[in-house]
């Protein structure tokens, strides 16, 4: 079906491998491009974009704990700390 394919970053210039499987994921999600960047240039661009990441803090809707969460908010839906996420996302797994 898919199978490696050597590719070359147009960033470094450097040969990178585009896998069968990061081949078979793209598919799946739909992306109709190939990688251009090799995997260090990649995570360096990234990060040269964003830096940090902006968290925000409100109350948790099942323990009234804090949660951090790294978007806005909504007043109209209930926000879940991290403990209290993985518990639901256990739950829902079963």
């Amino acid at each position: 079906m898919y199978e490696d394919k050597t590719l070359i970053c147009k960033d470094c210039g450097k040969e990178f491998i585009f896998s069968a499987s990061e081949q078979e994921f793209y598919a799946e999600k739909g992306f109709e491009n190939e990688p251009q960047r090799c995997r260090e240039c990649r995570a360096a661009r990234k990060q040269s974009r964003g830096g940090e990441r902006k968290f925000y803090t409100a109350v948790c809707r099942e323990c009234g704990g804090e949660a951090r969460v790294p978007f806005e908010p909504k007043s109209d839906r209930g926000v879940l700390c991290s403990a209290c996420f993985e518990k639901a996302r256990a739950s829902s797994e079963k």
